[in-house]
């Protein structure tokens, strides 16, 4: 563990972090520190090594809170996380003409950006979720519903994305990073809403300008965030999964003399809450933009685009919450990388190492490698949260 923040106020619990202290953004740190005055924060506050500032809480922080679950601190794209599988081919099977055959394949099944089906893929859903056909919907899933199921199976924009990669031995894998697209989105902004408005009315001490409105245990508004927070979840992964068949079907057609095997696909979230046991008591874990890191959990650390990612496994540090990165975390605001980033610089960077990328025009700088924090330190700011299984490098991209 890289060091421990202790405020003045007796109040106020400790902020653990995985990074330098001169390295946390002073926005993300006031965040924390706003996080660590809650009278229902439960031990500390644990900032992982790729966190930066977000909404209400930062990016890479990791809370644990008694009997309140607070909606900002999960975050907009409820469920988002990644997938990654292992391809029976090798590299030399797979030349750079064959590569960008299968990725125009994988562009004529999977919508990007804002697209969407052209109509709900029901049955595709019904089929991830072994047979399932009812849902305890809530309110918002329910209503969205329907459109919902147009954008199963569909990448989203921001830093979502695509990546072909090979390991140390040479074999393909396929990386999927997406989440619950709109869906997430509306539950989050629905019942956030609804606790702004009722922490006025409740009269809580909480500064409105913290974004921390929280939902008692005791409300039905909490249990029912808590049910369609879980929906999404499901649907993030079912997202994921659905991407994978399309990304298969896309391999097939090209390389038809193998298939990939789905069943050993490793899928993992990083916006969500869950009850778990730490320290003795029964909490709700808050993680947004963050791996759990569970003693032999399986888990997936994506690079920036020109970087590693990397297959990991839990060490169980009971500090972080087992918890861990879930990316190398941004260094540059979308913004700030748009205007400052070479364009030509960066696409030299994914040149040099002959990855096939999309960055064309400086509209795409927010997601070029110069706008992310440099993995390698992010990984070894972490090596008591997780041990790396596979190194993975990329060999194209896809992005949203």
């Amino acid at each position: 563990m890289n060091g421990v923040i202790f405020e003045k106020d007796s109040g106020v619990k400790p902020i653990k972090h995985w990074l330098p202290f001169n390295e946390i953004e002073e926005g993300a740190l006031q965040q924390a520190r706003n996080l660590a005055s809650l009278p229902f924060i439960f031990k500390h506050v644990a900032l992982m090594p790729d966190c930066h500032q977000g909404y209400g809480m930062p990016i890479g922080g990791v809370i644990a809170t008694r009997n309140v679950v607070i909606p900002n601190a999960v975050g907009v794209d409820i469920g988002c996380g990644m997938c990654a599988v292992k391809t029976p081919w090798k590299t030399h099977e797979i030349p750079r003409n064959e590569i960008l055959r299968i990725m125009a394949e994988i562009r004529k099944r999977i919508p990007l950006g804002k697209n969407s089906h052209n109509s709900p893929q029901i049955d595709a859903m019904v089929k991830l979720m072994n047979g399932r056909t009812g849902y305890d919907l809530g309110e918002i899933s329910f209503r969205r519903y329907e459109a919902s199921m147009t954008q199963l199976g569909t990448m989203g924009g921001g830093n979502h994305f695509i990546e072909i990669q090979k390991d140390k031995e040479e074999n393909i894998w396929v990386m999927v990073h997406s989440g619950s697209r709109n869906l997430g989105k509306r539950i989050a902004d629905y019942y956030n809403n609804i606790a702004i408005k009722n922490n006025k009315i409740w009269h809580t001490q909480i500064p409105t300008e913290y974004q921390l409105a929280f939902l008692p245990f005791g409300t039905e508004y909490a249990q029912n965030y808590l049910r369609e927070m879980n929906f999404a979840v499901e649907y993030a992964f079912a997202n994921r999964a659905l991407m994978m068949e399309r990304i298969k079907e896309s391999f097939d057609i090209i390389m038809s003399w193998k298939t990939i095997d789905l069943s050993s696909m490793i899928n993992i979230a990083h916006n969500y809450a869950q009850m778990e046991n730490h320290f003795g008591e029964n909490v709700l874990v808050h993680r947004k933009g963050a791996t759990l890191a569970r003693t032999g959990t399986i888990g997936i650390i994506p690079g920036s685009p020109g970087t590693p990612s990397y297959i990991v496994n839990g060490l169980g540090n009971p500090d972080s919450f087992m918890s861990c990165s879930h990316g190398a975390g941004r260094l540059m605001s979308r913004t700030k990388a748009q205007n400052e980033l070479s364009l030509n610089e960066q696409i030299k960077i994914l040149d040099d190492q002959e990855i096939i990328h999309g960055i064309r025009h400086e509209r795409d700088l927010d997601e070029a490698p110069g706008a992310y924090k440099d993995i390698n330190s992010v990984m070894y700011n972490q090596e008591d949260l997780v041990k790396v299984v596979t190194k993975l490098m990329p060999l194209a991209v896809i992005k949203g």
